[in-house]
């Protein structure tokens, strides 16, 4: 019997692990001792947040980031092909929605491996839920390419994009950049055009504000050091 793949969700920050992750999903992910991480030290810290007696010394971790050689992907599910549980965890969020762990998920399903997606947080689905704007159909765009003189026609295909279409399209942002890309967004878009900027989600400091550009430009927001979901509707 071959072992399952759990795609094992994150918390979207510093929040209580019993707000994010239902029981079921915290039982899980103490059965598991094979895990493909992006950081082994914030994966053990997450870990001892889910439970602090899991002994950490005792299990296998598996690095999965943008230096990883695609030929040693196949080894991380030696743990599936042995009959055992292996966890794939995100840094935030879902594993395999903006996250390279799609990659083993792929090769997973190429193996007749079982694969297991857990109950938890998911920053895109959270904002579309809380925006207000058309969650019937949505696109994630991820990160929006930042060469000079490509952000604003970027956004703006965008917005079109969202007019013809009638779909929200959503993208993401490091926090140092979120101001540069919201002062593009209201230099690009139409003042009638609904902007949700979202921010911290599941945190004390969570911040989801749908407006009209017109009505940003009055007020500008304070997100320069969140990282932020932003969200367009024509």
């Amino acid at each position: 019997m071959k072992g399952k793949l759990y795609l094992i969700p994150n918390t979207l920050g510093e929040s209580p692990i019993e707000r994010n992750l239902p029981a079921e999903t915290i039982e899980i992910i103490r059965s598991i001792k094979h895990f493909v991480v992006e950081n082994v030290r914030s994966a053990r810290r997450f870990l001892k947040k889910v439970d602090k007696a899991i002994e950490i010394d005792d299990l296998t971790f598996y690095v999965l980031d943008k230096h990883t050689n695609p030929n040693d992907i196949p080894g991380f599910l030696k743990p599936c092909h042995d009959g055992n549980k292996l966890g794939l965890l995100s840094e935030a969020g879902c594993p395999g929605v903006a996250d390279p762990g799609a990659d083993v998920v792929k090769l997973a399903h190429e193996k007749k491996i079982q694969t297991i997606p857990l109950v938890g947080p998911s920053s895109i689905l959270l904002s579309v839920m809380a925006s207000g704007l058309n969650g019937q159909s949505f696109a994630f765009n991820g990160y929006i390419p930042l060469k000079k003189g490509e952000v604003g026609k970027h956004i703006k295909h965008l917005e079109d994009r969202s007019i013809r279409e009638k779909q929200t399209q959503l993208f993401i942002e490091a926090p140092y950049r979120n101001m540069k890309v919201l002062q593009e967004i209201l230099s690009a878009c139409r003042p009638q055009t609904r902007l949700c900027i979202a921010c911290d989600i599941t945190l004390e400091t969570e911040f989801i504000q749908t407006k009209t550009i017109a009505q940003w430009k009055s007020k500008l927001p304070e997100i320069n050091k969140r990282p932020a979901i932003f969200l367009i509707l024509g």
